[in-house]
């Protein structure tokens, strides 16, 4: 991606993080544990309790050679689960995953709390030596999204996104079959997120947290609030904590256009977005939501294309509900988690609406796990051996920025146009702002 320079001192220097860290902070040191061999059994630590993350550690498991020997979560009722179906008391649990992070025969650690905490405890390991599984999205801000990076790269450490997607057969497939040509001049890709989600998510009271959660470290570099059932259950629906499904679902789709059309990131983005189906609600991004991203020329779009994103929470009714569809000259190809699909335009002694080529998915039986064990198996033979994996960490932050920069288009209401060089927005202070969040001291977007 070349220099990033500006960036760089933009994280280190602007007034937008917090000047302090924690109390009685640590240092960690670059390669501060040593990294297993191929043939070592791979301690694993988890972070972020959560139903995804235990399957997540179960997926792990299930890998020949990996072994669960700690888990974390400010939530104690769900630490608790995990502990226990992670191995009971052997296993060790932590309140504070910085106390997790301490214990040197841990050699690497699944990430998979909520998105406004992918980020700090990523960095945190990296400095400790270990390697880092992170759950998408990668971050909450373009901003963050670099800092891991940049930590993955400094300490030298093997982070791998949770986008499972790209370990599997026939996603791989059908970026071959893209790449080679098979669609013609690609000029569209309409990617969709629809969830049947009516009446919304109410609007409930603020209220006391639940005993077992430690709210204000849940809440951690976020701005101080009164704990409200929505903020914590439904987090993905708040500006702090998530983007709404065209950050923390879509980036599954975005990896995979930038991967089957060889492009990194778009040249402007634009959208338009309200509340237009639920019944009153707190969460701040709106049910219905589309946006545009403008792609300069690739090696297979080589004129360039446009990136359509919608969702919408009220209404499903689509032949797939979480999707993709490539339109090209030759022909379209729609892909999901089921298959693929891939329909001639009416060329070539085609007729139109031709069925070419459909293939299925090959994960038949216990379809969530056995999809996580493919990318799981993936993520340890890079620890084993010590290489960047294909959902590398670059990747993921590359794949999470389309979200994000039609959520800065939103937010104030007018096209933005993005270098990618230096990861600002061009002219424009007030979406440029938008780039890198605001942390809550004592945290720090420190690397």
């Amino acid at each position: 991606m070349g220099n990033r320079t500006s960036r760089r001192q933009f994280l280190g220097h602007s007034a937008a993080v917090a000047a302090a860290t924690w109390a009685g902070a640590r240092t960690y040191a670059a390669g501060a544990a040593p990294s297993p061999g191929p043939n070592d059994t791979i301690n694993l630590g988890l972070i972020g309790c959560g139903g995804e993350g235990r399957a997540v550690l179960r997926a792990h498991q299930l890998c020949p050679g990996a072994r669960a020997v700690a888990v974390c979560d400010v939530n104690a009722r769900r630490m608790a689960q995990a502990r226990q179906e992670a191995g009971g008391q052997k296993v060790l649990a932590f309140h504070d995953y910085r106390k997790l992070l301490d214990h040197s025969d841990i050699d690497a650690v699944i990430v998979a709390t909520n998105g406004h905490w992918h980020v700090l405890p990523t960095i945190h390991a990296c400095q400790a030596g270990k390697d880092v599984y992170v759950e998408k999205p990668l971050a909450t801000s373009i901003g963050e999204g670099r800092a891991a990076v940049e930590a993955a790269r400094k300490y030298d450490r093997v982070v791998q996104i949770g986008t499972q997607q790209r370990s599997w057969p026939h996603y791989q497939q059908a970026v071959e079959a893209i790449r080679a040509g098979r669609l013609g001049e690609i000029s569209e890709v309409k990617v969709w997120d629809y969830d049947y989600f009516y009446p919304g998510f109410g609007n409930p009271p603020d209220c006391d947290p639940p005993p077992e959660l430690d709210w204000d470290f849940w809440l951690g570099p976020s701005p101080k609030v009164p704990y409200n059932p929505n903020r914590y259950i439904r987090h993905y629906w708040f500006f702090d904590y998530g983007g709404a499904w065209q950050v923390d679902w879509a980036v599954h789709h975005y990896q995979i256009v930038h991967w089957a059309l060889g492009v990194e990131a778009p040249r402007s983005a634009t959208a338009m977005g309200d509340f237009l189906c639920f019944e009153p609600t707190n969460i701040e991004w709106p049910d219905t939501f589309s946006g545009i991203l403008r792609y300069g020329p690739g090696p297979v779009a080589r004129k360039g294309f446009l990136l359509q994103y919608t969702f919408r929470g009220g209404c499903r009714r689509e032949q797939r509900s979480h999707a993709k569809c490539f339109f090209g000259t030759e022909a379209s190809m729609i892909l999901d988690r089921s298959g693929y699909t891939i329909t001639a335009e009416g060329r070539g002694g085609r007729q139109f609406g031709e069925t070419i080529e459909t293939v299925r998915n090959v994960f038949t039986e216990s379809v969530h796990i056995q999809s996580l064990k493919a990318h799981a198996e993936v993520f340890l033979d890079c620890v084993r051996n010590r290489k960047r994996p294909p959902a590398d960490v670059q990747v993921g932050h590359l794949a999470t920025t389309p979200g994000h920069l039609m959520n800065i288009a939103w937010r104030v209401g007018r096209t933005v146009r993005w270098d990618a060089e230096n990861e600002r927005v061009i002219d424009d202070p007030e979406a440029d702002a938008l780039v890198t969040k605001k942390y809550r001291p004592p945290w720090e977007l420190k690397v």
